[in-house]
Formats: structure tokens, C-alpha cells, sequence
């Protein structure tokens, strides 16, 4: 769940990106896993509901976690959060799915920006697309 105030906006990245809406210092946690708006699903069950339902959409929303080897579905708009190979967050893997900080001081107006790598276990099957 996002922790800081934000907003929607065209990225220069790739299609939509989140946007600091707020000063966010250096430090400050941006996004933490919280059940409730957060989701995990494991490979039985995403197996079970694309048997249903067109998943396609929404599968580039969920990554494959580091921690604990389920796919999580970011409940807000946290999961605009584009990648970044010099991003201004560090993941960290602390705390059940870890959390999300400021890796340095961001300006209002600024994009968010993640290397996935931190926390997607499936990162290497996709890098190569990545800017």
C-alpha cells in the first residue's frame, strides 16, 4: 500500500507512472505490503482463475516475489511504479514482502521509479525489454 501521497501521470518510461505528489525525504518508506489491499496468489490459484477469467491485462501487474515465491498484486497505484535501472527507491526484503524507500530526497512532480530486480523473482525472463 502506497504510504506518501501521489498521483497518475504520462511517463516518459512507459504508458502511465506514478508520480510524487509531495515532497518524499531520502529514507522515507513509499509502499509496504499490506494484506487487505494487497494481494498473494499463488500458482495454483492463478492457474485456477485464468481458467475463468481473461487475465492477460491484468498479469502485468503482479509480479513473482523474492521473499515469498508468490505472485502479489499491489492493491493502489503502487503498481505504476515503473522500472528503472537508475531508479530513485530501494526495495528491500524486510518485513513478510518487504517495503519500498526513498533512495534519495524526490521533488513533487517526480516520477517514482523501481528497479524491479529487487523484488521480482522473474526479473532475468524480462530484463532484456526494459529501457
Amino acid at each position: 500500500m502506497l504510504l506518501v501521497k501521489t498521483k497518475l501521470g504520462q511517463s516518459q518510461i512507459s504508458g502511465v507512472g506514478l508520480f510524487a505528489d509531495q515532497f518524499i525525504p531520502k529514507d522515507t518508506v513509499i509502499w509496504k505490503y499490506t494484506e487487505g489491499v494487497d494481494l498473494k496468489i499463488s500458482d495454483e490459484k492463478l492457474a485456477e482463475l485464468e481458467k475463468e477469467y481473461p487475465l492477460d491485462d491484468l498479469k502485468k501487474y503482479l509480479y513473482r516475489s523474492k521473499s515469498s515465491d508468490l505472485h502479489i498484486l499491489c492493491g493502489d497505484d503502487g503498481r505504476f511504479i515503473n522500472h528503472s535501472f537508475e531508479p530513485n527507491t530501494l526495495d528491500t526484503s524486510e518485513d513478510d514482502e518487504g517495503f519500498t524507500v526513498a533512495a534519495r530526497d524526490i521533488e513533487p512532480g517526480e516520477e517514482i521509479t523501481s528497479d524491479y530486480n529487487g523484488f521480482d523473482r522473474d526479473f532475468e525472463l524480462y530484463k532484456a525489454m526494459l529501457k
